[in-house]
């Protein structure tokens, strides 16, 4: 047996050089070049030798020749010793060499050609044709004129073998040298050890090849019935040869199962993560892993063709990949409806299929000629829910026979294989899809956009993290339903893509709001971009019959003003940051660090509230309400108030809404309502009878268990219900009415006082004033501030006065601050009092002062004792 890679080089190897040009081009030129020398040498050589005597044994010495090349092709054992690359282990020599011994140059030199062309031809691998003939012409040429030279120098003393011998063994070192050269024109070269190693093995094969031919020969021609003996050993060879060629293929199985499923799982690798831009076109070299498993799968199978039919993404079109003979242009169209009409490709099941031309029907017939084959195997490739492709081999090349039942198995098995490595790849790109990308646009969710962005984030200078919010979706969700507030952030969502392009990684991070990751762009051009973004997404939204208006507000900042290395974290809390830091006036705002500092303030009050409540630093103050007109002091409204040691007196409009946004607003109010109760308890206690009122949350609206603790207090004080007045914003409840309503009819059904605080300034509450179970409207402020020189305001608060009444509600104003406006309600009818004219918020110890120094003790009509106002 001899190594002889130069005679079966594969397919894969030439079109894997045939996808570079340059290296295409010169593997032609060498196998030219081959060929013409290799004719040459032959003619020379043919020149040189002596001529052979012609006797009537050369009528059949030729065609046994011819037989014996065949079969020692056709008998060959592929080993892979590169990717594409197949080093053949055959027994050519044992031929040549009894054709150096019996017959003449001329016939050996036509037997080997014959032979050996011919089977390349019946292979249909005509692209090697050229390059394996004219070694086979420089292969006898070198033997016949090694074994000639050897004769010439030893004489007829000499064994009558030497030449014979060192003729055969100088073939396959020649033919791996040549085999080498091209492996390395085609950029497959191997290291010169493993070279070395490779001819070495080459040589000592060929040396048991030779060695048993000449055995043969000696043993055949010098011994009664030796040919008998040879034809008994060459059985029990070619018997250890099927067994051994039997585990070589089973070996090889299985390293092909093993490297297409590997490659399926890298395919995969860079489809299953978020792309770092949306734009970015990753099939390229997914292509290329695809086309290596095509080409893996036809060198198993030692087909001419393999074609790679496959459907990775349900929603892109079928793929079509081929490895070996290119198809004919018709069918490789992606046409889905072509493939589902191919008689060949209806495939039900998991089965292999055998089609061939002379057993098949009609349509199957032209189907195999529209493909150019005589034969296919063709399996579909079936995963757990769906049709993933097929895959189909085109006429086995190294038998003369046909694909077999090996063959069969292999295909299934792969096929299976392969078929549960894609639809496995499909399900974790699904996954890892679903983990980094929101399922309402489609768009980054905040793990994606983490994601995408972290690379370019320090592969560029100059880049810009934008965080856009949309505003008014409540409104619509309220009105309209969750379903069209959706509608409009994948509207919104669109649009954003469509001004900022496939190329910028964009991301819904929760509700309406936004973020975008912009390279190389300056702060000056982010301005600008924010503008554009902020005016596309305030354009009105067609919702069926109506349009909905909508507006945004965009903070963005750049990696410039950061010192660190930037942090996707860091820069998208910077771009929250201001945001917050919009205003009407000014709805795109560019981070600035003083507005972290702001943040920061805000953070270190919401992380020290527990103590500062618990330390005194959280109290309670009081505004007296005064009835209208008889000046009686009906109650205060309890409002909270902080003395940070550090910061000094927090406002409750800035420490408020974080203490809400963190979840402690029931916190709060439970201490607010207790000390506001124990108030009231003290007032009973001297014959008082005044309320309290404690303005709740939207938050506690939602709270189903906060009527119950409202009880417990009320026990717990021994108050009457009716001395607790809880005022709720006209917004916080016209928030989620339909959530708020449980709420507030318990709390009324305890008989507590419901209030509608700054009322006139929401938006559809007069549509759900007679669904609310409240007792109580509270004018806002602003109105009353602005009757004295607004005549507007002055007919709100007429109206507003007029609107309580006519559903039998007590009317309270608040900001009252001169006379002029105090008269003002008193003429309107306006039941009660509020604002700095009466007195201004004052500490428990003060407000029972000013209870001391502004007001007197009366009599009432129900023989209470009741406070009232002095002038």
């Amino acid at each position: 047996m001899s190594d002889r890679a130069s005679a079966t080089l594969s397919d894969s190897a030439v079109r894997g050089s045939g996808r570079s040009a340059n290296r295409s081009l010169n593997f032609n030129l060498f196998a030219a070049v081959l060929l013409v020398a290799g004719v040459a040498s032959a003619v020379a050589v043919g020149g040189w030798l002596p001529d052979h005597p012609v006797d009537a044994r050369l009528f059949w010495t030729g065609p046994l020749l011819v037989i014996g090349f065949l079969l020692a092709e056709q008998l060959a054992i592929n080993v892979d010793v590169r990717s594409g690359v197949a080093w053949t282990i055959s027994f050519t020599e044992i031929p040549l060499v009894l054709g150096l011994l019996v017959a003449p140059f001329e016939v050996v030199l036509a037997a080997h050609v014959v032979a050996g062309v011919g089977t390349l031809l019946g292979r249909r691998v005509l692209n090697r044709v050229a390059y394996n003939a004219g070694l086979m012409f420089m292969e006898i040429s070198v033997a016949f004129a090694v074994a000639h030279g050897v004769k010439q120098f030893l004489g007829p003393e000499g064994p009558f073998w030497a030449g014979p011998f060192l003729g055969t063994i100088a073939v396959p070192l020649l033919a791996s040298v040549l085999g080498l050269t091209a492996l390395r024109i085609m950029g497959k070269g191997m290291r010169v050890t493993a070279s070395l190693r490779l001819v070495g093995q080459t040589l000592i094969v060929a040396l048991l090849n030779t060695s048993a031919g000449l055995v043969a020969y000696e043993i055949a021609s010098t011994t009664q019935w030796g040919g008998l003996l040879i034809a008994l050993v060459f059985a029990g060879i070619t018997a250890i040869y099927v067994a051994y060629s039997s585990l070589l293929r089973e070996q090889r199985d299985l390293e092909a199962l093993s490297e297409v499923s590997l490659r399926v799982a890298r395919s995969g690798q860079n489809a299953t993560g978020p792309r770092n831009a949306p734009g970015q076109d990753e099939d390229g070299d997914e292509d290329d892993e695809w086309q290596l498993i095509a080409d893996r799968i036809r060198e198993q199978l030692n087909a001419n063709r393999v074609v790679l039919r496959l459907r990775t993404d349900p929603q892109e079109p079928m793929r079509t990949l081929v490895a070996g003979e290119p198809l004919p242009d018709g069918m490789r169209e992606a046409d889905s409806r072509v493939v589902r009409e191919d008689p060949m490709l209806q495939l039900p099941g998991t089965h292999v299929r055998y089609f061939r031309v002379v057993d098949s029907n009609e349509d199957v017939t032209e189907a195999l000629a529209r493909r150019d084959a005589q034969e296919a195997l063709v399996v579909p490739l079936r995963g757990a829910t769906q049709l993933l492709g097929a895959v189909e081999a085109h006429d086995r090349l190294s038998r003369w026979r046909g694909f077999g039942k090996a063959d069969i198995q292999l295909l299934r098995t792969l096929a299976s294989h392969l078929a549960t490595a894609v639809d496995n790849r499909r399900l974790l790109a699904r996954l890892r899809h679903d983990a980094y990308h929101d399922p309402l646009t489609g768009l980054l969710n905040r793990a994606g956009f983490r994601e995408a962005a972290a690379e370019p984030l320090h592969e560029h200078t100059g880049a810009v993290v934008l965080r856009i919010d949309l505003d008014v979706l409540s409104t619509v969700s309220d009105a309209l339903g969750q379903a069209w507030g959706n509608r409009m952030v994948v509207a919104a969502g669109r649009r954003l893509r469509d001004e900022l392009g496939p190329e910028v990684s964009l991301a819904r991070l929760e509700g309406g709001m936004f973020a975008a990751l912009l390279v190389d762009r300056k702060a000056e051009k982010a301005q600008e971009i924010a503008e554009v973004l902020r005016s596309a997404l305030s354009v009105p939204y067609p919702v069926d019959r109506l349009t909905v208006e909508a507006s945004a507000v965009v903070g963005y900042v750049s990696t410039d003003e950061s010192e660190d290395d930037p942090d996707v974290d860091v820069l998208l809390q910077r771009a929250d940051v201001a945001v917050r830091a919009t205003s009407e006036a000014e709805p795109v705002r560019s981070y600035a660090p003083s507005m972290g500092q702001i943040f920061l303030r805000r953070f270190q009050l919401v992380t020290q509230f527990r103590q500062a409540l618990e330390s005194g630093q959280i109290s309670v103050h009081y505004q007296p309400k005064v009835a209208l007109p008889s000046r009686q002091v009906v109650g205060a409204e309890a409002l909270v108030r902080w003395k940070h040691p550090e910061f000094g007196r927090v406002d409750p409009d800035e420490f408020v809404p974080a203490v809400e946004a963190t979840g402690l607003v029931d916190v709060l109010t439970d201490f607010v309502m207790d000390k506001a109760l124990e108030r009231v308890r003290g007032w009973m206690d001297r014959g008082l009878r005044m309320s309290i009122a404690v303005n709740l949350s939207v938050r506690t609206l939602a709270d189903e268990e906060f009527p119950d603790r409202v009880a417990k207090a009320l026990e717990h004080h021994d108050v009457p219900p009716q001395l607790l007045t809880f005022e709720l914003t006209e917004s916080g409840v016209m928030a989620d009415p339909e959530r708020a309503l449980p709420v507030l009819r318990r709390l009324h059904a305890l008989g507590v006082v419901l209030a509608v605080d700054d009322f006139g300034t929401g938006y559809s509450s007069l549509a759900y004033l007679r669904q609310l179970p409240v007792d109580e409207v509270k004018i806002d402020k602003s109105f009353v501030l602005g009757m004295g020189t607004d005549l507007g305001d002055m007919a709100v608060v007429r109206s507003i006065v007029e609107l309580g009444h006519s559903l039998g509600l007590t009317v309270v104003a608040e900001g009252v601050e001169d006379d002029a406006a105090r008269d003002q309600l008193v003429s309107m009818g306006c039941d009660i009092a509020q604002g700095y004219l009466i007195s201004r918020p004052l500490s428990e110890e003060r407000f029972e002062a000013w209870l001391g120094a502004r007001t007197v003790q009366v009599r009432g009509a129900r023989d209470e004792t009741v406070l009232t106002l002095v002038h």
